[in-house]
């Protein structure tokens, strides 16, 4: 399989070539998310979009516990090619096949079990309870598959093949899509289609990514001859994955909770969140990528001993993604309203304007979330997950609490979680970029000799 050291040559070119297929990937995703939700809202009805939507938020937040675990396994990966230890590689695999297994079993059973709970505690609306609930224990079987296609991702991206994971995702995002139309504009099953389109995809790829990985890499088959798990490499996959997943796990239920205030204002406002939040997804998601890969190109670069490096590859993702936002952010504001009507009826006029008036507040401060995208990364792989679990504290509790502060106000209502998003991004930015102008030379001082030259006052 091919693979990309991130360890040589120009810093731009290096950090551009391997994130671009990790960004087309998420593109591919948000392109079946949009074709979801435009089939959904225009085949089925609003208030099944505000279904799907809320769902959505629900089954990010339950993925991201296992992003996060696949995330900080990939760290670890990384570290190891970086040093070129392929025994500690190998264990550092079957601990965290073995994480990530039982993390996924777990939270399919939990969810199954719970799913009436979950609806009652998301304050779905009586009207559309039943829909929302069908399409979640759907959604919900998933989960397995979710799960292998984050792991075997992780490991291809740690050893520089982003290539590969984006192959497989295309080919998912087309079935899906297929399948969507299929099964609810051809075929009118409603949300049960959209949900079930959705988890033939996803065990498609997982399982075809897989399949190809063990057929092509060595090291992944000599990792689970046998499968004896060293209480070290599970301490240590435990150490980077467990925050990174919290991390994860914070900040999209402080998400999940901001839906449930949303569901509050009705189904209209609840389906102009829903086409907002996909247009968000399309417009700023790109970022997060980059700054997966960032964090990535950080780790091995970690690995090599490479100090210098690294510092270039901050100022290099810095200013890609602040160049990047800053153009994104002026045409979503111009074309606010043309993309909100591909979601939603025109003759819907006040979930139109509602729709628009998210976009012109969330829109001009997308460089906010794409720096905290970066910080991120940066912390994940410098070892210091902890550091990233304060920053989400900060961006979603604020979110959360200016949230549920304003929203209650008659002359503010929906107004109030939408001015919350970016000031919550604005505070953990500030956070994290001054905890690292303090703290540069304790954050890099093993990465190997002449740090301290130009690494700058703490």
């Amino acid at each position: 399989m091919r693979q990309r050291d991130l360890t040589v040559g120009g810093v731009f070119p290096t950090m551009c070539f391997f994130a671009l297929p990790m960004i087309l990937g998420n593109l591919l995703q948000q392109c079946y998310n949009i074709v979801d939700t435009w089939v959904v809202g225009h085949y089925v009805s609003s208030a099944a979009l505000g279904a799907v939507g809320s769902a959505f938020a629900l089954m990010t937040f339950l993925t991201s516990v296992l992003l996060g675990l696949c995330m900080g396994s990939g760290v670890v990966f990384s570290l190891c090619f970086g040093t070129r230890d392929e025994a500690r590689l190998e264990e550092g695999l079957r601990a965290s096949a073995l994480l990530t297994a039982a993390v996924a079993a777990l939270l399919t059973a939990v969810s199954l079990l719970g799913v009436d709970a979950i609806v009652v505690w998301m304050n779905i609306p009586w009207e559309i309870t039943e829909m929302t609930r069908d399409y979640l224990v759907l959604v919900f079987c998933g989960i397995p598959a979710i799960a292998l296609y984050n792991f075997f991702a992780a490991y291809l991206k740690a050893l520089g093949n982003s290539v590969v994971p984006l192959v497989f995702l295309g080919v998912s995002t087309a079935l899906n899509i297929a399948l969507d139309l299929l099964l609810v504009a051809v075929y009118p099953f409603g949300t049960a289609g959209a949900a079930a389109a959705t988890i033939i995809a996803q065990y498609v790829s997982g399982l075809g990514l897989g399949l190809y990985a063990f057929l092509r890499d060595r090291r992944l088959r000599q990792a689970f001859r046998r499968f004896r798990v060293r209480r070290a490499s599970l301490g240590e996959i435990a150490n980077y994955s467990l925050l990174t997943c919290m991390q994860q796990s914070v900040m999209n239920l402080g998400i999940l909770m901001v839906q449930g205030l949303v569901n509050s204002f009705g189904t209209g406002v609840m389906a102009a969140f829903a086409a907002g939040v996909k247009i968000d997804a399309f417009a700023y998601m790109p970022v997060q990528e980059y700054g997966n890969a960032f964090s990535t190109f950080i780790a091995q670069n970690m690995g090599a001993k490479q100090a210098d490096r690294i510092k270039r590859g901050v100022r290099c993702g810095v200013g890609t993604v602040v160049c990047y936002c800053a153009v994104v952010s002026l045409i979503l504001f111009l074309l606010a309203e043309p993309l909100v009507l591909i979601f939603i009826d025109p003759g819907e006029t006040a979930v139109v304007a509602e729709g628009v008036r998210y976009l012109h507040t969330v829109g001009p401060f997308y460089c906010g979330i794409g720096c905290l995208f970066l910080l991120y990364g940066l912390y994940r792989a410098l070892g210091r997950p902890a550091v990233s679990v304060v920053l989400t504290v900060i961006s979603l509790g604020t979110r959360v609490a200016l949230s549920y502060t304003l929203a209650p106000l008659p002359e503010v209502g929906a107004a109030g979680i939408w001015w919350s998003i970016p000031i919550g991004w604005a505070l953990a930015d500030l956070t994290g970029f001054l905890l690292y102008l303090k703290n540069k030379e304790r954050l890099m001082p093993s990465v190997g000799q002449g740090v301290a030259e130009d690494a700058g006052p703490h």
